[in-house]
């Protein structure tokens, strides 16, 4: 029984050692970014098509997010360090806005890294890959890249990549204020559990217990 005993308080101690550290797997981001619904706890991916990391950690977060409490929501944002990725951003606000996201998101991903059909930082490539996949009129395509909106959400998504202090993709920002990834928390499976941890830290600042 004391053998049993000393185990699991083994056990404990290990698992307190393992839970993610400030400073290590995950930071503080740069600014704080203000999340869309304060009154719950927001989950930002900073991605871009063209990172095959971001491809194979796409799957897992997929799952991930379909598992997530009431009281957290989970929202994509392209990442756009510089003017080569502004292609795939313009293309993930297209498919937004034409509703295309659920069927051709996952595809676009597979398009460009294991078929190689698609250069990411081509616009006119991307055009004619979501006329083609979605079954729309060109125009409309060259309509939804070039509108108002999608260069507003541009802008946006370029203050938010610098706000948040990331250094690459993919990157997961938390309540606009925590960044981890898979390189600082160690791994896809890491970053998520990372996330998680983050989460219910967050839950319990906002319900006023112990941080």
């Amino acid at each position: 029984m004391k053998k049993l005993f000393a185990a699991l308080l083994l056990l404990a101690s290990a698992t307190a050692m393992a839970a993610p550290q400030l400073g290590n797997e995950f930071l503080q981001t740069a600014k704080t970014i203000k999340t869309d619904n304060p009154a719950k706890i927001e989950v930002m991916e900073i991605f871009w098509y063209g990172c095959g990391h971001c491809h194979t950690l796409d799957p897992l977060l997929t799952t991930w997010v379909k598992k997530l409490p009431q009281d957290v929501y989970f929202k994509r944002v392209p990442g756009v360090p510089n003017p080569n990725w502004a292609p795939a951003g313009k293309a993930f606000y297209a498919l937004e806005a034409l509703g295309l996201t659920d069927k051709l998101h996952a595809q676009l991903f597979d398009a460009i890294h294991k078929e190689r059909s698609v250069n990411p930082t081509v616009e006119a490539q991307l055009i004619d890959w979501i006329t083609k996949k979605g079954g729309q009129d060109r125009k409309k395509v060259e309509e939804a890249f070039n509108s108002f909106s999608n260069n507003n959400n541009m802008v946006r998504a370029m203050n938010t990549f610098r706000d948040s202090g990331a250094t690459g993709v993919p990157a997961l920002i938390i309540d606009g204020r925590y960044l981890t990834s898979s390189s600082m928390a160690g791994g896809n499976q890491a970053v998520l559990q990372t996330a998680d941890y983050i989460i219910e830290n967050v839950r319990k600042e906002k319900s006023g217990g112990a941080k």
